[in-house]
């Protein structure tokens, strides 16, 4: 397969077309491969223009939700930030042609270790995998300009959105669990936070972010 065609074709087809007009974001995804980040048997899928399953609930971030979150985030190149849920470090190695630097948060350990291994491949050296509770953050390398869901959340958690630097910015698919979801925006100034949502968009949750169960009687 011409994998590099296919990206390729992403871009034009998949990106360009679907209000994604940030010139750094659709550069970022149009250098930077999905295929070395993916099991073997599954590369073959790497551009289709939808989340790629990887086991376990977990998948590989559906390219356009990517980039027009990357696009509300506004991402500058001096900006730290927080990554979180990416599981095969696709989304990390995007976010390091945009930022100065970023600490990506996964749960689980066996995915963090490929995702860290897949990125030293390839030479990214200011991306930091750590693992941790996805819904709790990272809170020793706070505050971060950034913070970035890469999955969808019942709801932003309080004690992540207080690790945004003032002027900073988080970005998340916000879904009840019956649908769609929608792309919600938080911004900080001083100790006041806003709220916006510039889009519709669905992704699978992330671990931990799900809607809980509610008990009836």
């Amino acid at each position: 397969m011409d994998f590099a065609a296919a990206r390729f074709n992403m871009v034009e087809n998949q990106i360009r077309t679907n209000h994604v007009g940030d010139s750094r974001v659709v550069q970022a995804l149009a250098s930077t491969p999905r295929e070395p980040f993916l099991p073997r048997r599954m590369r073959g899928y790497a551009y289709t223009d939808e989340d790629l399953p990887l086991g376990h609930g977990r998948v590989m971030i559906e390219p356009l939700v990517m980039a027009r979150l990357l696009q509300a985030a506004a991402i500058g190149s001096g900006d730290v930030v927080l990554a979180i849920g990416d599981a095969t470090g696709w989304g990390s190695a995007v976010l390091s042609k945009l930022a100065s630097t970023v600490v990506s948060l996964e749960c689980d350990v066996t995915l963090a270790a490929a995702a860290a291994a897949t990125l030293a491949e390839r030479d990214v050296d200011n991306v930091a995998v750590v693992t941790g509770d996805l819904a709790v953050g990272y809170p020793a390398q706070a505050p971060y300009d950034v913070i970035l869901f890469l999955g969808a959340v019942a709801a932003i958690p309080e004690g992540i959105v207080a690790q945004l630097a003032d002027a900073g910015r988080l970005v998340a698919v916000v879904a009840s669990g019956k649908g769609g979801g929608v792309a919600t925006r938080v911004t900080r100034t001083g100790d006041a936070f806003g709220r916006d949502t510039p889009f519709d968009a669905a992704t699978p949750f992330l671990p931990g972010l799900e809607p809980k169960p509610v008990f009836r009687f």
